[in-house]
């Protein structure tokens, strides 16, 4: 029963490692993916540096980088305390292996010496012969039979074990290695961390003294974001209410004889739910079903201004509110629809400022700020499919897409619905 215990205790270990393994490549590739989204922040800030039109605007980026170096500081410890739990196992495993051999080689030894004692073909012979009787013989012939398979096996056995015990040490070896090395990355990144808030603090101190020009461009900002999410909120109802009147239609067709009352018309018109048909709960249910593994609105770029009510970079009591997320990309980036569904709006937000708003069953993704956009209301698009370009600001330098998920007309946080935001 201890044998059996112990076996399957390794094999939960063998398993827990592999399990390890493969949590190591992910956070390797979302190492890789913060990496990246550092190189190209570091493009944007120096970008903006040479430009130098807005100080705020540097704060932003220098945030983000500084978020970004965290969330690779904290990624790089994961990985580090995963390969310290893979080193344990392996640990566990080369004692076990040592012990073993211990006591295959003391047993193979033993073997080896009552061999030498008894190596003598006439012992074997007279161990034959004084057999009492043919059956005893015959015993006596397969026990050595039996005797020397054994002792080849063992020997077998003790090149295997030694073999495993070398593949492992040779893991454990390379483990230490690459723990070293990740140890000093993270010293690095801390490093590197600490010289980005110093720089930070040098971009605040320089614009403190403009607390009520940034107040007054805040809420002047946030008036036009407000009658932006009406106008959005607005053409939200009037799509609602068009897929109602659509459903009623085919509901009427389907069932001729039911009488639907004036009143009930008006209500299905009015209402802030979509009656979802047959098709268009299957398209919701699948956008769903995606959540948190949907494809970004641009092929790159960063988070600069997140959902909800975000604090200014410098004055933390001024509070911008965000009904959505605005990812800041290349120049020239194209805007791509995050899963398939129907353009049921293009929107001309301001003469600067295009929208795009596709429906998704009751759910609904607007894409802000393009200056230009590829499709039309009605068209079905797919999902990663272009619908325009991202403007990018004179005065600012800065391209900029607003990305909104709301379900019917109630707005819902995008980070969880992004893959990897």
């Amino acid at each position: 029963m201890p044998k059996f215990i112990l076996s399957l205790f390794f094999i939960f270990m063998t398993l827990q490692m592999w399990s390890q393994e493969d949590q190591q490549q992910k956070l390797e590739q979302r190492k890789a993916q913060i990496q990246e989204e550092i190189r190209e922040n570091e493009k944007l800030l120096q970008s903006a540096k040479k430009k130098e039109k807005s100080v705020t605007n540097l704060i932003a980026i220098q945030s983000n980088k500084i978020k970004l170096k965290e969330k690779l500081i904290n990624t790089t410890e994961k990985q580090t305390k995963l390969l310290s739990n893979d080193m344990y196992i392996n640990q566990i495993q080369i004692n076990r292996l040592k012990k073993e051999l211990v006591e295959l080689k003391e047993d193979y030894a033993e073997m080896i010496l009552k061999s030498y004692k008894s190596r003598s073909e006439q012992s074997r012979a007279m161990f034959l012969l004084s057999s009492e009787n043919f059956l005893q013989a015959y015993k006596r012939a397969q026990y050595m039979k039996q005797y020397t398979s054994y002792r080849k096996m063992q020997g077998e056995e003790i090149k295997k074990k030694t073999e495993q015990l070398t593949v492992f040490n040779g893991k454990l070896s390379d483990q230490k290695t690459v723990k070293q090395k990740l140890i000093k990355e993270n010293e690095k990144e801390k490093l590197g961390l600490q010289k980005e808030k110093h720089d930070q603090e040098i971009l605040v101190s320089s614009i403190k003294k403009d607390k009520k020009k940034i107040a007054a461009e805040i809420r002047k900002k946030q008036r036009e974001t407000k009658n932006i999410d009406k106008q959005i909120q607005r053409l939200i109802r009037e799509a609602i209410a068009e897929a109602n009147r659509k459903a009623a239609a085919a509901n009427a067709k389907a069932n001729p004889r039911k009488v639907v009352t004036a009143a009930e018309a008006r209500a299905a018109e009015s209402s802030t739910k979509i009656v979802l048909t047959a098709e268009g709960k299957i398209i919701a249910d699948n956008f769903k079903a995606n959540r948190g593994s949907l494809p970004w609105p641009v092929e790159k770029g960063f988070v600069s201004l997140g959902y909800g009510d975000q604090p200014h970079p410098v004055h933390k009591s001024l509070v911008v509110h965000n009904s959505g997320v605005e990812i800041t990309t290349d120049k020239g980036a194209s805007a791509r629809a995050v899963f398939g569904g129907e353009v049921t709006s293009v929107m001309v937000l301001s003469p600067v400022n295009k929208a795009v708003m596709i429906q998704h069953g009751d759910y609904f993704t607007v894409y802000q700020n393009l200056s230009s956009v590829s499709v039309s209301k009605g068209d079905k698009v797919s999902i990663k499919q272009t619908i325009g370009k991202v403007r990018t600001n004179g005065d600012t330098g800065k391209t900029v897409i607003k990305f909104t998920i709301s379900q019917n007309t109630t707005y819902t946080n995008p980070t969880g619905w992004l893959f990897n935001m």
